[in-house]
């Protein structure tokens, strides 16, 4: 048995590996690589193995650097099986769309070039077998695999791999703790060899319990100063859970009169998703749902949908939020209104995710004093601030604690999906602490199991 590395080593993006056993090619996800010009050129790099012999494909969540390159895999020749729980089965085809348009917007505005087409993405559609949690699923000649919820988005899971007498573990990406809707993460079978994410693995978060605290506090300072207060937020998860923290802020008292939008397309088609699954929602939300409550929508929450209602959103008064995508300012519509207010020194950008190298929310993050937008120079003269205690990851903390919930620790970790700094001080960390061996692989490497 034979694992490759063909994505997401020693950076966050572009996630897919190789499971080559006895009997037939596992691919385990196919994501997109996301940044700044350098990472995003490597989706169009030819993949260092041949579509047409991969077997099966299973995709561990819907977030774009695990499917982003599905559709690219299909033009080049793969007409396998795609598995995914039922959630991912119909997330990830708005995912793939959206992507999709953006890459056409792109190339009739800028000339750059595009990927795939929305053909191939209706194939992904037509491949794709959705799945429950925990259920074993039979990939033949005696080969299965177990999807267990990882707590990460809407959907997400860990996977576990048997085959040619050993288990395989595929962390894709675990969640935070105590993340709103979502249930927690499920704790690691006993595996043989683990990858593992690793994109905080050298931090640790704000206290998921301060987290509504935390954001009424910053939206209040940011509204009392009197200007726009952006969140680049995900579509996926990011979007959902802050409208839940808003949403009980609202129910409170706590929230400052203003207007909210939420100016995504994306984000507004997969929160009616999310009404369609109750049976992932945690406790508490399951509640709220058998009482009526709709979480998602309280008063002064405005979902603008089309190109027009979006660009009235200017003609509003601030105070005012905009919850827009795409969550690290890589594109969507986050930049129409970072180009209008990152110069105003009554604003504030709220960064709520992870943020990839090379990315204008990386920069802005890291201070950055000025940005080029649509080819204009714009000063940074907003207030920034960041939560980490809303990122979709888990932290250092986390992570040890899942690897240490198997009652049989695992031989090997290999770490993956995360910057070199941050894998490494969670690779010394875990072998300090818990004594497994840990390695960073290389692109294109291939290990025996």
């Amino acid at each position: 048995m034979h694992i490759q590395f063909c994505g997401a080593n020693h950076e966050v993006t572009g996630s897919c590996h190789l499971l080559t056993t006895s009997k037939k090619r596992i691919l385990v996800d196919c994501g997109m690589f996301q940044g700044g010009n350098y990472s995003e050129g490597k989706n169009f790099d030819t993949f260092p193995f041949n579509a047409g012999d991969i077997d099966i494909l299973i995709v561990t969540h819907a977030h774009l650097d695990h499917v982003g390159r599905i559709p690219k895999l299909i033009k080049e020749g793969f007409h396998g099986k795609i598995i995914a729980t039922k959630g991912t089965c119909h997330i990830m085809p708005l995912v793939l769309e959206d992507a999709q348009h953006i890459m056409t917007y792109n190339h009739r505005k800028f000339q750059t070039p595009i990927l795939y087409s929305m053909e191939d993405v209706d194939k992904v559609t037509e491949l794709c077998q959705g799945i429950e949690y925990n259920e074993r699923v039979d990939l033949g000649d005696g080969e299965t695999v177990i999807f267990k919820d990882a707590g990460h988005i809407y959907g997400s899971s860990f996977l576990e791999i048997e085959a040619d007498g050993k288990r395989i573990g595929f962390s894709g990406d675990i969640g935070n703790d105590n993340v709103p809707i979502l249930k927690d993460t499920q704790p690691l079978g006993d595996v043989d060899v683990l990858l593992c994410e690793s994109t905080y693995g050298d931090r640790i978060h704000e206290a998921s319990t301060m987290r509504d605290e935390i954001i009424q506090k910053l939206v209040t300072e940011a509204a009392h100063n009197g200007g726009a207060i952006m969140i680049p937020a995900f579509s996926i998860e990011r979007t959902q859970e802050l409208l839940y923290s808003l949403e009980t802020l609202a129910t409170e008292g706590k929230l400052p009169q203003m207007p909210i939008f939420v100016d995504s397309p994306l984000a507004i088609k997969v929160t009616k998703v999310f009404k369609e699954f109750p049976e992932y929602y945690d406790k508490e939300a399951c509640k709220k749902y058998m009482q009526g409550n709709d979480f998602l929508q309280f008063p002064r929450l405005e979902m603008t949908n089309t190109k027009e209602e979006s660009k009235k959103i200017n003609d509003i008064n601030p105070p005012k939020m905009i919850i827009a995508g795409a969550g690290m300012m890589n594109g969507g519509r986050i930049l129409h209104h970072a180009h209008r207010y990152l110069s105003d020194p009554k604003s504030t950008l709220i960064i709520v995710g992870y943020q990839a190298q090379g990315s204008l929310g990386r920069r802005l993050y890291e201070g950055a004093e000025s940005v080029k937008i649509f080819g204009d120079e714009i000063p940074v003269r907003c207030t920034v601030k960041a939560i980490g205690a809303l990122s979709a990851h888990g932290d250092q903390h986390k992570l040890m604690s899942w690897v240490g919930t198997a009652t049989q620790a695992p031989k090997k970790i290999y770490y993956v999906h995360g910057e070199p700094h941050a894998a490494t001080a969670l690779a010394h960390k875990i072998k300090q602490d818990m004594g497994i061996s840990g390695f960073i692989p290389e692109y294109a490497e291939t290990i025996e199991v």
